[in-house]
């Protein structure tokens, strides 16, 4: 296998919770579309899928059904890509509800979303401390790999915190995101600082949501982070213009990696950099 220093995990985020066919109507929502848009995006050469579903309404949902349903039909292609599923897609859920399909189809890997927040300035995203410990345990158990996701400083102190407790595990998985409503906002001295926490054995990567895509892209490189795109955090190409489509982010984001003089990492590659068994 190839020097992995030099390799940049890319991961797609097709879906969201939130955006709608109103807002780009190439968003995939259903898992017959979602499905389709993975391989597409693998095709082009992203490394891993981070997985959310819709209700048959297009709604935020975490319907059980659904994801059984877009991995099932992901899995029946040769599509060999990281599945990496949301366990926050809808808010006010039991702690059972935003887990089970983790127990079940064992992904290798799952967010943790490492804190409470208020939520686009209308809600409360909670993920309190019984949640976290509890899914944190299946996480182990169950052999799936933490993305543990930042919206703000104090959620890297949280992780560590569990990772003392042995609810994580070391090496750690950061995912940093930057500007969503009610959380830290998308600039680069922003990223640089949160880099600066973490600790030196974890890996990671970042995102910023909408205007922010592409400073904090360029930035995540610049410091040897991991980068993700998509549909669930931006739908805009440019200023303007909307996206075509998922591959379309991935494809422009090769360019940038191989400007950079690096590569984006097969899956396999993903795997050996995060310490995944397939």
């Amino acid at each position: 296998m190839a020097d992995l220093k030099n390799k940049v995990i890319l991961t797609v985020a097709p879906t969201g919770a939130w955006p709608s066919k109103q807002d780009n109507p190439a968003v995939p929502l259903q898992p017959e579309e979602i499905a389709a848009d993975v391989y597409a995006c693998w095709k082009a050469g992203a490394s891993v899928a981070h997985i959310h579903v819709r209700d048959d309404n297009n709604k935020s949902s975490m319907d059980y059904n659904k994801f059984c349903e877009a991995v099932k039909l992901i899995r029946a292609t040769d599509c060999d890509i990281v599945l990496n599923l949301t366990t926050s897609g809808q808010l006010g859920l039991e702690d059972e509800a935003r887990m089970q399909h983790v127990i079940d189809l064992k992904p290798e890997m799952a967010s943790y979303d490492a804190g409470s927040m208020n939520w686009l300035h209308t809600s409360v995203f909670e993920n309190s401390p019984r949640f976290l410990e509890k899914l944190g345990k299946v996480m182990i158990e169950n052999g799936v790999k933490p993305e543990i996701e930042v919206f703000d400083v104090g959620m890297i102190y949280n992780a560590l915190y569990y990772l003392k407790k042995g609810i994580l595990q070391a090496p750690l998985h950061f995912n940093l995101v930057l500007g969503a409503a009610g959380g830290i906002s998308a600039t680069v001295e922003n990223l640089v600082f949160m880099k600066s926490l973490l600790p030196a054995d974890c890996t990671w990567s970042a995102f910023g949501i909408g205007a922010g895509h592409l400073p904090i892209l360029y930035a995540t490189l610049a410091l040897g982070g991991h980068l993700r795109v998509g549909f669930e955090d931006n739908v805009m190409y440019a200023k303007g213009v909307l996206a075509e489509s998922n591959s379309q982010f991935v494809e422009r984001t090769k360019r940038i990696v191989k400007e950079f003089n690096k590569e984006i990492a097969t899956p396999d590659e993903a795997r050996e950099i995060l310490g995944l068994k397939k």
